[in-house]
């Protein structure tokens, strides 16, 4: 049933993320966290974390993680195949009609409509994130967000990599990196 359940879950994420792996997370957070509770905000922030840290895509990785997490190796490979499964069946499908109907008005007008949506999906996980990483995991939105509780350490970071990735063009890596090292000496020896 387990397998079922996983399957289904990863198969609608797979199904409903359009845009991409940040327009996902919220998606990905809705079923992992909300409605499954197969983990913690906390547990999935850092799902998310490893996730971007490993090669391919966050859904693929997050779905992998989560279906190891519940149920073992099956378990990975279930999810994974139920997150890959809608865009191969939807990718084929997409092609086909996309070439055949290619220069169709509606085609281009659905497209184009589908941009904001998508801007507005990877906005909507940033600041889930954001807000995770500098609240330490204590607000879900602005409105709940306490100013006692805001994690000074991470808001620097927060900004110091902002403006290195920004103004200097610095490789995400070493930013990366550099973040993860301070951070580690911050939170271990202050």
């Amino acid at each position: 049933m387990v397998y079922l359940k996983l399957f289904w879950s990863f198969f609608q994420i797979g199904l409903f993320s359009i845009g991409g792996g940040y327009a996902a997370m919220p998606i990905i957070q809705a079923q992992v966290v909300d409605l499954n509770h197969w983990m913690s905000m906390k547990e999935f922030v850092d799902i998310i974390t490893i996730s971007q840290m490993t090669p391919g895509p966050i859904a693929i990785n997050s779905s992998t993680f989560v279906g190891m997490r519940i149920a073992g190796v099956a378990g990975a490979v279930v999810a994974t195949i139920g997150c890959v499964a809608p865009s191969c069946i939807i990718v084929l499908t997409i092609a086909y009609f996309y070439y055949k109907y290619q220069d169709l008005w509606v085609i281009k007008g659905a497209l184009k409509g589908l941009r904001p949506s998508v801007v507005s999906l990877i906005a909507s996980a940033g600041l889930s994130i954001l807000l995770m990483a500098l609240f330490n995991g204590k607000a879900s939105s602005w409105l709940s967000a306490n100013l006692s509780q805001f994690d000074v350490v991470a808001g620097i970071l927060f900004i110091a990599a902002f403006i290195i990735l920004r103004k200097f063009k610095a490789n995400p890596i070493t930013v990366m990196l550099g973040s993860g090292l301070i951070g580690f000496i911050c939170y271990q020896f202050l």
